[in-house]
């Protein structure tokens, strides 16, 4: 894929639930690629929602310190800060878009992280805001994202760390 591509905090919960092993498969082929490509990113939302969602409402939550080890992973992706510009953006979405106020907060923080894809079951596959597709990762292989956007350039960072790498992915 040739350009940075926004990850929601879902497709990193399925990456770590065995509940649903097709989501949980998808998702991590997903990440994979991201991680080896240099060009997965995210905001400091999806890091809170992901931390807590993988602490307390799985069915068999990762400890604190598991959880906590992927976020400080999830670092490399340099995190999009929720800030007043974000916020102002996030309005302007919700206004124009009718988005919900968590789905506009993510669109804004993908679009200042300059993305060209957006991975999230909670939107609207295929949709376009302003720059940014959403691409729903259950529906969407990593090979046909190849195929559709292209291979990616060099990674501005180094492989997944092994703290996110655990029996669970």
């Amino acid at each position: 894929m040739t350009g940075l591509c926004f990850v929601d905090a879902n497709v990193l919960v399925y990456s770590r639930d065995p509940a649903n092993a097709a989501k949980q498969s998808r998702a991590q082929d997903w990440l994979d690629r991201l991680w080896n490509e240099g060009i997965g990113r995210i905001s400091t939302q999806v890091l809170s929602e992901f931390y807590n969602v993988t602490t307390r409402k799985l069915a068999f939550p990762l400890t604190p310190d598991e959880a906590w080890a992927d976020v400080e992973a999830l670092f490399a992706w340099e995190p999009q800060a929720i800030d007043v510009e974000t916020i102002r953006r996030a309005h302007q979405l919700g206004e124009r878009y009718r988005l919900s106020w968590w789905d506009s907060l993510i669109v804004a923080a993908a679009q200042a992280q300059h993305c060209l894809l957006l991975l999230s079951e909670d939107l609207q596959d295929g949709a376009r805001y302003d720059g940014v597709t959403v691409r729903d990762p259950f529906r969407l292989s990593v090979a046909d994202a190849v195929a559709a956007y292209g291979e990616a350039p060099k990674p501005r960072y180094a492989r997944r760390p092994s703290a996110m790498r655990s029996p669970v992915l």
